[in-house]
């Protein structure tokens, strides 16, 4: 009989702490609160002692003490690292700014260049429209005496050896 109040002892234990089936299904559309589960008995500890209690706060004391202490070398070297810190983001503000006005004077050496090339573009238009072939013909054939060269004049040089004359090779003469 002993055994068999074991074994339900520590099943009634076990369905404590877990919830059976039934009460994990939900019906309709509302959940249902369940009861909280028991929780087992806090004790209360013993408090320490009073010399340690006063250790204890001594040694609070003193840690927090050193932690608001700071020593030279650490302050130093918090000091140096800010200074490293400024100087690169100043620099990094400098080079911003450099390359920022870098690129408004390309996109005005850009315009000035389309500008320039319409212009030369607009007197190259002028200078091929002003051209009279018609004059060029009557005052080089009347006012210099220019004629054209006839066809015993015309001399063609076929040279097979390369596709392009050197202008420092002598010109073969014709019989």
């Amino acid at each position: 009989m002993a055994a068999t109040r074991a074994s339900q002892m520590r099943t009634a234990r076990r369905d404590a702490r877990r919830p059976s089936r039934e009460e994990m299904y939900i019906h309709g559309n509302t959940v249902r609160k369940l009861a909280p589960a028991e929780t087992p008995a806090v004790r209360p500890e013993k408090e320490p002692q009073h010399r340690d209690r006063h250790q204890a706060d001594y040694t609070v004391r003193r840690n927090r003490e050193k932690a608001l202490q700071l020593d030279l070398p650490y302050l130093l070297m918090l000091v140096v690292a800010a200074c490293i810190t400024l100087y690169f983001c100043v620099s990094y503000l400098n080079l911003q700014s450099v390359m920022s006005a870098r690129v408004d004077h390309i996109k005005t050496l850009e315009r000035q260049l389309e500008t320039l090339k319409s212009d030369n573009d607009a007197l190259e238009t002028r200078i091929n429209t002003s051209i009279d072939l018609d004059h060029i013909y009557r005052v080089a054939t009347e006012e210099m005496g220019m004629v054209y060269a006839g066809r015993d004049q015309v001399l063609l040089y076929n040279k097979t050896e390369s596709e392009y004359v050197r202008q420092n090779e002598d010109i073969p003469q014709y019989e």
